[in-house]
């Protein structure tokens, strides 16, 4: 039975279904003109060769293509295609490519683009994706432009700069005795490390940051680049599960306490969240994450807003504080002291940061004039002296890694992720969660035992620290680095809420904030959306499984495959367990709960089952 992808995926507008080309043992899903999950004898090589034309705010074009061609033989296969980039204006670039895969594990990815006229773009050329499951921290040969070789490994850790430069090739072992080369022409490569955005995966790509950026691809110059990958050794396939067996779940031994569970409030979102005080109740956040931004306008009748909810909610309050930075900031922050009095806003925490920091700054750019961080939080120490203060990035972890904040005056150490900056397909999100254990292990190595927060951190993008501003979204479509995002609303956004917890658990987190309680980050429904309007969104029952789990010991839960299905169980002081289960794909999966006491199910597309 076919489910309404409206339900699923709060759009109506289907994602284009891969097609898979084969050779061999070689296999490619052929995706919108790029290739994904590209693997040998089921294995994963590389997750993606895609020709990517970016704007100068780092959003993605998406080229129309025509004329496209699939050539597919029993040993062999081959692709063509042309394609256009339709900039501001006038400008437009065309691009024609040619994909041939052969089963001795040879595949070619040419693509020669030619700008009918002066074309603006902060990226135009490859991107390739290494996988990080059973990668990170393995060896790699590095060949350079020079020529020169070198043997390295991957980040374990994560990278806050580019770990390898002046790319022109990357070898790394598929599984024992098979290796992948991947060699790229037409330009120079460098890679960075994607976890840093909760990509999972390792990114080279074409050209490097330290040149200037937005460049102009001058019109009627051909710019033409070429990916080859060779796979080599011992080419017979590996043994690997069908797919189709069921999911087992296993408990392992209990850990640290799971997460207080926060919802943002912003002040323009209180009034809607009075009126629904019966329902926050009902979802039942441990916090109130309260956002206040000077810069954006936030004074005493915000701080007003606040308060009223505040008093109307036993939950414990945060005030999410940008620092403007402009001035004294002594007295800056005394003035917000003052007015927290005057508003009668009771707090429980402050949280600071300099508007300053929530913009990037990317490899080889200028660092913005800063206020030292020790200074920023010595004038809020001396404002808010009576509760905990807390530092860090209100944007995402790239930020936190680059700019590693002096914590010893911190109470805690917090910052969000997003994991539409680079892609936004469902296969894309879903399998950031990978990347969350190396985000917040990659924060223990720098902050040690330090208190710990993330968020907000949902799908949709709340602010772009990489250009001028977020995309706007309004009907509803899957775009990198949008401020709304369709899923949000829909049953996808309840089993990444789920997926997300169960990643970062083992961290030990003090607090978590995966949602808003009203507006596009909120757990209840706007109009035009799958739930009726006001209504619990798929999400709310997500979040309200998390904050029922908060407090109790966090018990390891292992299932036999991270991709389809993961796991979040907590035990109570009594000796109860109760587990939550995600699945993280669009299909029916199987699942084995026999080791928790149950039989076998099977969960929906995207469904999320309490057990225990």
């Amino acid at each position: 039975m076919s489910v309404d992808g409206f339900l699923l995926c709060g759009t109506r507008a289907a994602e284009a279904r891969p097609v898979r080309l084969s050779a061999g043992p070689l296999s490619a899903d052929l995706v919108n003109g790029n290739l994904r999950s590209i693997r040998h004898g089921g294995t994963e090589v590389l997750r993606a060769i895609a020709y990517i034309v970016r704007d100068r705010d780092w959003g993605t074009y998406e080229p129309v293509l025509a004329d496209l061609t699939i050539d597919q033989g029993a040993d062999a296969f081959c692709v063509g295609y042309t394609a256009s980039c339709a900039g501001p204006g006038e400008s437009r670039l065309a691009f024609r490519a040619t994909i041939k895969g052969a089963a001795d594990g040879r595949l070619v990815f040419d693509v020669s683009a030619l700008p009918e006229s002066d074309f603006e773009t902060n990226r135009c050329g490859f991107c390739i994706l290494h996988p990080i499951a059973g990668l990170a921290g393995s060896p790699v040969t590095v060949e350079h432009t020079d020529g020169s070789m070198v043997d390295t490994t991957l980040p374990d850790l994560i990278d806050p700069w580019q770990p390898f430069k002046d790319l022109r090739a990357i070898t790394h072992a598929v599984r024992p005795g098979l290796t992948a080369e991947c060699r790229m022409e037409g330009d120079t490569f460098e890679m960075e490390d994607q976890r840093n955005w909760s990509d999972a995966s390792y990114k080279t790509y074409v050209r490097p940051l330290a040149l200037p950026w937005p460049y102009v691809l001058p019109a009627g110059e051909p710019v033409r680049q070429t990916v080859s990958l060779r796979i080599a050794g011992d080419v017979r396939p590996s043994a690997t599960a069908s797919g189709n067996e069921p999911v087992r779940i296993e408990l392992g031994e209990a850990g640290p306490r799971l997460p207080d569970i926060g919802v943002v409030i912003y002040p323009e979102d209180v009034e809607a969240t009075l009126a629904n005080l019966p329902m926050l109740s009902k979802l039942g956040p441990q916090q109130l994450l309260l956002h206040y931004d000077p810069t954006r306008g936030h004074g005493l009748e915000a701080l007003r807003a606040h308060a009223r909810l505040a008093a109307a909610c036993p939950a414990a309050t945060t005030l999410e504080c940008v620092v403007a930075g402009a001035g004294d900031l002594d007295a800056e922050l005394a003035a917000v002291a003052d007015m927290v009095r005057q508003a009668g806003l009771r707090l429980d925490a402050v949280a600071v940061s300099p508007s300053v920091d929530r913009q990037s700054t990317p490899p080889g750019s200028a660092w913005p004039e800063c206020p030292p961080l020790e200074d920023v939080y010595a004038a809020a120490r001396h404002a808010f002296p009576d509760i905990r203060l807390g530092g860090g990035m209100f944007s995402y972890f790239t930020e936190l890694n680059r700019k590693r904040v002096p914590a010893g005056p911190l109470d805690f150490v917090t910052h969000c992720t997003c994991p539409i900056v680079h892609a936004a397909d469902d296969l894309s999100v879903m399998q950031s969660l990978e990347a969350l254990p190396f985000i917040t292990r990659s924060a223990r190595a720098i902050f040690g035992d330090k208190p710990y927060r993330i968020g907000p951190s949902t799908i949709a993008m709340r602010q772009n620290p990489y250009g001028g501003t977020t995309k706007d979204n309004f009907d509803g479509q899957r775009i990198a680095m949008a401020n709304r995002d369709p899923r949000h609303a829909a049953q996808y956004a309840a089993a990444w809420t789920i997926g997300y917890a169960a990643r970062v658990a083992p961290a030990g987190l003090e607090m978590l904030t995966l949602s808003g309680f009203t507006g596009p980050f909120g757990v209840l429904a706007a109009s035009g959306e799958p739930a009726a309007e006001g209504s619990p969104r798929p999400i709310f029952q997500a979040i309200s499984a998390l904050c029922g789990l908060a407090g109790l010991a966090h018990v390891a839960a292992k299932t036999s495959d991270e991709t389809r299905v993961l796991a979040l169980a907590g035990r109570s002081t009594s000796g109860e367990t109760i587990a939550w289960l995600a699945n993280l794909t669009a299909d029916d999966v199987q699942v084995d709960a026999s080791k928790l006491g149950e039989g076998r199910l099977v969960m929906p597309p995207y469904a999320i089952a309490r057990i225990g």
